[in-house]
């Protein structure tokens, strides 16, 4: 019609000449990549040194990470939720866990979140990685040795796999010796094809003090140990993936959208509220957070 401007006239309107225009390109105009706001401030000499670390063993051990305060927030929030034994053998049948925690407890935001986890996330993954998957386990006293596994083995990629995946498990009670600490193989995340576990392969323990977390890749072979120290050992543990992957849990049904206008830009963008380029993501062609009551609404 008379008057009319074509696509190309109107001044939003974008030409792509390939698909190399949509590969990483952040084309979106008012929500576009989110980044770490607090991980700017993390020393990036300590944060070089464990990353070193970390992509030669698998794993880092990272002592006083958390306050006693925040535990204790941790453990009363999620306590009240831990109310049922195991599932299976592998999760433990004498292991409590507690899913969906970024509905039910607001104190784990800071275990999520932590400026110096996300800092080591910005270099392994790429921008909008996704949380995968909060736990809180409580592993109960005469709970065997968890079976050894790797974190990505569900992801059909052959080994030795590029970081898909990377982990957490921060320490709500000491680990001990005695009491389930993580057990980890080092170097393990650099095998190749077919490479299991042998009686021969040294063995680490996460032996730590309570806040302290060990970081590890999602390849690396590690299992929840053996409980025989007549108490209980409570842990959080996040996981991560790549942006393109598909999360274990589904947080767009397990938090509620009020939820999730709430919480930090940094935990929302974890959720999913995000947008993988050229459009992964989106709702109705539009950016997930439109979707949201107030998504810059103050945290909780």
């Amino acid at each position: 019609m008379a008057g009319e401007k074509s696509g190309r006239e109107d001044p939003k309107f974008r030409h792509i000449d390939s698909f190399q225009d949509y590969v990483d390109v952040d084309l979106a105009r008012t929500h576009g990549f989110s980044r770490s706001s607090a991980a700017k401030n993390i020393d990036p000499q300590l944060l070089e040194s464990q990353h070193a670390r970390l992509l030669r063993d698998g794993f880092v051990i990272i002592e006083d990470l958390v306050s006693a305060g925040q535990l204790e927030r941790l453990r009363t929030e999620a306590t009240a939720w831990l109310d049922k034994p195991g599932r299976n053998s592998f999760e433990g049948e004498r292991t409590q866990r507690l899913y969906g925690l970024p509905e039910k407890c607001r104190a784990a935001d800071d275990f999520i979140v932590h400026p110096l986890i996300l800092a080591h996330l910005d270099r392994l993954l790429k921008p909008n990685y996704l949380l995968s998957q909060a736990q809180v386990i409580n592993i109960l006293s005469g709970s065997p040795a968890q079976p050894l596994h790797t974190d990505d083995g569900f992801y059909p990629w052959p080994s030795p796999k590029p970081v898909l995946s990377v982990a957490t498990v921060f320490a709500i009670d000491d680990f001990t010796e005695d009491n389930g600490a993580t057990v980890a193989i080092p170097g393990s995340h650099l095998w190749g094809e077919g490479r299991f576990p042998r009686d021969s392969d040294p063995r680490v323990k996460a032996v730590m003090p309570a806040g302290s977390c060990i970081l590890f890749l999602g390849s690396l072979w590690h299992g929840g140990g053996e409980n025989d120290a007549g108490e209980s050992r409570m842990a959080f543990t996040g996981q991560y993936c790549e942006p393109y992957l598909r999360t274990q849990e589904n947080y767009f049904l397990s938090v509620s959208k009020n939820t999730a206008a709430r919480v930090s830009e940094d935990m929302r963008r974890l959720l999913g509220y995000s947008i993988h380029p050229p459009f992964m993501g989106m709702v109705n062609g539009m950016h997930p957070k439109r979707e949201l009551p107030s998504a810059d609404g103050p945290s909780e």
